[in-house]
């Protein structure tokens, strides 16, 4: 225990210094005389930026080159100071693409030209505004400054929750539990009277100084709130958790799902299929069955195996019908903000795939299926900013990343169908956990080929059905993904189509694509199916849902911390081998 503890304390210290490094390299904005021509702004409610803040504002955007500008009092709150610091590098921020806007709740000026493209609307409260700058850097270059002559306000504790998620998303449960837990640590090493217990609850406390004292920004309430932090920061997690929330969207989607669901569920399954997708035997036997662990939505789905050729498939699959179902709120609508948050994450897995094709070609022309927002293309842009990227995708996400600029085209619809339009058109293609959502494999890498010029390139990146983790940890293995993945098409079997389909397999990634996710999404996937969340429209669960959630998340925090540590412990060892939950090939046309 006094171990932990004494590590929890360089924790808290290198945390400390973490923050003022990252305060420390926020500009100030100073004094301008210019006309803020091009730009508006929009606030908190209850804020009024200043005529000088504005000028100074519009005048460090055009300086910098920047579309959107988070404008931070200087004598912001301390809780919210340190909540900002600890999500924004400004350096990395202004860099990053792919990751999401953050505000220090006060205002932000933006450019006329990006608010149009984002079709921008004036929030009307403080989870508005945030919601706003999340989405709004997507659109254009970003950054933070110290607005000396704004003065701060007071965000609504109520809003707290719907705050938090916004920043941390699906992860915001986690992150509550794993403070409670912290929390849980220094109280145990006080009640026993463990000096480290006293030196972390004094580290805990000395946070806010060491991070802030002396810094651009001036807290108004430094002192008092480091020397009442344990009373002050107790009330507000309670007022979070505790707090009323609303469910308008979830509300307003009620009726609709109702509808659909007292429609019955049969019609959202196609007639089984007796024959296997990949080799037409009729061996096939139950592999395993599955509820939909990932939104809660009703239904079972049965995976099959062909014992044959080991293609494992949805037998009965989804229809139309069904596909429009389970992909509602997933990745638009009620699911957006947490999908953007796990595929903004991080961008090397998008320069790694990149990378693959361009060991064997230089691509001038890249079509990207399965693009979504287009996050893989924005990343890969990067590295190759002559190249042209387009996207195709079923949902309206394609359309959205078009009006971000990540995507040069936008092609709405199956591939199949939009491949004869585009023939020869392209030198790179690739479907990066793609194809297990497809109908039919067998058709999208057909399609590929039409799309391709001679020599043209396709990278395929799928989950490994033959992957031994996939046994251990059964439902809860993530790639298993039901209802949404379709088939899972092994090693032998991509190397067989891909041949019947006109291509050559040139280079095949095993360990070097695993990802370290096995066992924290596992333990995440376990916690969510005991205690999913209370407000969904096609579940709806009583007010003693949130508070039993909440209980068992942080009870679960610690052993989601045990996966990510174990995940990480064996994936060097993975990353060597020749066994992983992920592969990807590069394979050329002809």
């Amino acid at each position: 225990m006094t171990y932990v503890l004494y590590l929890l304390v360089a924790v808290l210290v290198l945390d400390s210094f973490k923050m003022r490094g990252r305060i420390g390299k926020l500009a100030v904005l100073a004094p301008s005389d210019a006309a803020p021509a091009g730009f508006r702004i929009y606030a908190a409610p209850g804020v009024t930026v200043t005529s000088e803040t504005l000028r100074a504002a519009a005048t460090y955007a055009r300086d910098h080159q920047v579309e959107l500008v988070d404008l931070i009092p200087k004598n912001v709150s301390t809780m919210r100071s340190l909540g900002f610091a600890q999500l924004v590098d400004p350096v990395a921020y202004r860099a990053d693409r792919l990751g999401p806007g953050r505000t220090a709740g006060h205002a932000i000026l933006v450019s006329d030209e990006l608010a149009e493209r984002a079709r921008a609307v004036a929030p009307t409260g403080d989870v508005e505004l945030a919601q706003l700058a999340s989405r709004l850097k997507h659109y254009g270059k970003a950054d933070a400054v110290i607005a000396p002559a704004e003065r701060t306000r007071a965000q609504p504790l109520a809003a707290r929750y719907q705050l938090l998620y916004i920043v941390l998303g699906p992860s915001t449960p986690l992150a509550l539990g794993l403070l409670v837990v912290m929390w849980g640590l220094i109280a145990i090493g006080v009640w026993q009277g463990l000096l480290a217990g006293w030196i972390a609850l004094a580290a805990w406390h000395a946070q806010p100084l060491i991070a802030l004292g002396a810094t651009k920004l001036m807290a108004i309430d430094l002192l008092p709130f480091s020397i009442l932090r344990a009373p002050i920061e107790l009330f507000v997690l309670i007022r979070t958790i505790f707090a009323a929330r609303p469910i308008t969207d979830a509300a307003q989607r009620k009726p609709a799902y109702d509808a659909l669901i007292a429609q019955g569920l049969e019609r959202l399954h196609d007639p089984r299929r007796e024959t296997c997708p990949i080799c037409e035997s009729r061996e096939l036997v139950v592999h395993r069955r599955h509820p939909d662990l990932f939104q809660h939505k009703p239904g079972t789905f049965t995976l099959e195996r062909c014992t044959r050729c080991a293609h494992v498939f949805q037998n009965p699959r989804l229809s139309f019908a069904g596909l429009d179902f389970y992909y509602k709120d997933f990745y638009d609508g009620l699911g957006e903000a947490g999908m953007e948050f796990i595929f903004g994450f991080g961008k090397q897995p998008y320069l790694d795939r990149l990378a693959m094709v361009r060991a064997v070609a230089e691509p001038t022309k890249w079509l990207d299926v399965g693009a979504g927002h287009g996050h893989f293309c924005v990343a890969a842009r990067e590295q190759l900013p002559e190249a042209q990227f387009d996207g195709l995708d079923m949902s309206e996400s394609i359309d959205e990343a078009k009006r971000r600029g990540w995507v040069d085209t936008a092609y709405r619809g199956l591939f199949p169908e939009v491949a004869p339009t585009i023939a020869g058109h392209y030198d790179a293609v690739s479907m990066s956990h793609y194809l297990e959502h497809t109908l039919d494999p067998r058709l999208e890498i057909g399609a590929a080929h039409t799309a391709l010029g001679p020599k043209g390139s396709l990278l395929i990146e799928v989950p490994d059905p033959e992957f031994f983790f996939g046994k251990l940890l059964g439902r809860y293995w993530l790639p298993w993904f039901q209802p949404q993945h379709l088939n899972f098409v092994s090693v032998k079997n991509l190397d067989r189509l891909l041949r019947e389909q006109g291509f050559t397999p040139i280079e095949w990634h095993r360990g070097k694509a695993h990802q370290r996710v096995d066992f924290f999404f596992a333990i995440w996937i376990l916690l969510d199916r005991i205690a999913p969340p209370r407000n969904l429209p096609w579940r709806w669960r009583g007010m003693l849902a949130g508070a039993w959630r909440s209980l068992v998340w942080t009870i679960g925090a610690p052993v989601i911390l045990l996966a990510i540590l174990f995940d990480n412990a064996i994936g060097p060892l993975l990353a060597r081998g020749r066994v992983s939950n992920t592969y990807r090939v590069v394979a050329t046309k002809g």
